[in-house]
């Protein structure tokens, strides 16, 4: 299975993620795009996910929900800016647990060979927060929702 390689550059308010797929740009946009299945890839595996709100249209809200071993829930939402369908989409994206951290992620997929190549770029309102990030263990998360993309990408 492919790495999933993130560039975090010292100074810096963004942190970019990429991975490729062993898919069309089609497939990966309905999969990272569907409620039905987002709660099977999306966050580290010890924590189950659950879909509150999922409306992929410009001005459409989002809100997931992790729940961990112990019933303890954690809340992520934001707002659809941009969505064009199979290859890109802009939106915000907030823990609900620090509302004034508010990043603005574009996920960009781009066919690459019968693959897919995706971006994502998430930029954070400062250096500070961007690095609370990685200090929380952000790219660990990201990693593993990758890893689980991947495999049911490669399932459908």
């Amino acid at each position: 299975m492919a790495d999933t390689e993130f560039v975090i550059e010292p100074g810096r308010q963004d942190l970019i993620m990429i991975r490729a797929f062993d898919a069309p740009p089609d497939v990966v946009f309905r999969v990272i795009t569907d409620p039905e299945l987002i709660p099977r890839w999306w966050g580290p595996s010890f924590l189950s996910t659950r879909v509150d709100r999922m409306e992929v249209t410009p001005g459409g809200r989002w809100r997931l929900v992790n729940v961990d071993a112990q019933g303890r829930e954690y809340f992520f939402s934001g707002v659809y800016h941009a969505v064009v369908p199979p290859s890109r989409y802009v939106r915000t994206w907030e823990f609900e647990g620090a509302p004034e951290e508010v990043a603005l992620e574009t996920v960009t997929l781009t066919a690459d060979g019968g693959g897919t190549r995706y971006v994502a770029q998430s930029v954070h309102p400062s250096v500070e927060s961007r690095d609370a990030i990685v200090r929380a263990d952000g790219p660990r998360g990201g990693r593993e929702s990758m890893d689980r993309l991947a495999a049911l990408v490669a399932d459908l």
